[in-house]
C-alpha cells in the first residue's frame, strides 16, 4: 500500500513539474504571435474654400478727354482720387475665377480748351461695379499672377454744378481689362497688386446760363490698387 501511494505521489509531482516547465514556453509562443495592428487613419486633405476677398487702396486716374457738342475746341478734365475698394472672388477651379469689384469714387469736372474759362463745371460721384472672369497661373509657388476681362456698369450720383447751373452724367456700360498678382504669406493671407483699365465714355448734359449743352466725357480710368488678400 505504501508503495502504491509513493508511486501516485511521484506521478503527481512529475505532472505538476511538467506543467510548470511548459508554461513559459506557451507564454513565449503567445508573445511571438503578432497582435492585430490597428488601422492607421489616413489624413484627409481639407479642400480649399472657393471664396476669397481683397481690400485695397485704389488710385483712380482718368484719361482727361471729352468735348461739348457744338463748341469747337472744347475739352474736359477730371480730378484723380484715391479710395478704398473691396472685391469678392469665387474660384470655379484652381485657375478660373470670377471677381466682383466694389468701390465708389468722385470726380471734379473742369472745362478745358475753349471752355477753360468755366473752370470747375461740377462734381459727380460714381459707383462702377465691375465683374471680371480671371485666369490664375498656379505654377509659381507663393507668387500667383492673374489676368482678367469683363464688364462694368457705372452709376453716377450726387451730381452737382459749380460754374454750370446743372450737370447730369448718364449711367453707362463699359468693358474692363485686368492684370495683377497675389503673393501668399500662408494658406490664407497674402498681399495683392492689381491694375484695371475701364473703358468708360458716358454721355452728359450741362446747363450754363440757361442754355443746355450735351457731350461725351471720356473718363476711361486706370484703377491701380494695392492691398491685402484673404482666402477662406
Amino acid at each position: 500500500m505504501e508503495m502504491v501511494m509513493t508511486v501516485k505521489w511521484t506521478a503527481l509531482l512529475g505532472l505538476m513539474t511538467s506543467v510548470a516547465m511548459a508554461a513559459p514556453v506557451f507564454q513565449a509562443e503567445a508573445a511571438d504571435l503578432e497582435a492585430p495592428q490597428a488601422e492607421t487613419a489616413v489624413p484627409v486633405a481639407t479642400a480649399k474654400s472657393p471664396w476669397q476677398i481683397r481690400v485695397r487702396a485704389l488710385g483712380v486716374i482718368t484719361e482727361d478727354e471729352g468735348s461739348v457738342d457744338a463748341i469747337p475746341g472744347s475739352d474736359l478734365s477730371y480730378s484723380d482720387t484715391v479710395v478704398p475698394e473691396l472685391d469678392i472672388t469665387y474660384f470655379f477651379t484652381d485657375n478660373i475665377a470670377a471677381e466682383l469689384i466694389l468701390g465708389t469714387s468722385f470726380a471734379d469736372v473742369d472745362g478745358e480748351g475753349t471752355i477753360s474759362s468755366l473752370g470747375e463745371i461740377g462734381t459727380a460721384w460714381f459707383l462702377p461695379p465691375t465683374l471680371t472672369l480671371q485666369y490664375h497661373f498656379t505654377n509659381f509657388g507663393a507668387f500667383k499672377p492673374y489676368v482678367g476681362a469683363g464688364v462694368n456698369y457705372t452709376i453716377f450720383y450726387n451730381q452737382s454744378g459749380e460754374s454750370a447751373d446743372k450737370l447730369h452724367i448718364d449711367n453707362t456700360w463699359g468693358a474692363a481689362l485686368q492684370a495683377g498678382f497675389d503673393y501668399m504669406l500662408d494658406d490664407h493671407w497674402g498681399v495683392n497688386f492689381d491694375v484695371k483699365k475701364l473703358f468708360l465714355e458716358p454721355d452728359y448734359s450741362v446747363t450754363v446760363g440757361g442754355t443746355k449743352y450735351h457731350g461725351t466725357a471720356e473718363l476711361n480710368p486706370w484703377l491701380i490698387g494695392a492691398g491685402i488678400t484673404y482666402r477662406f
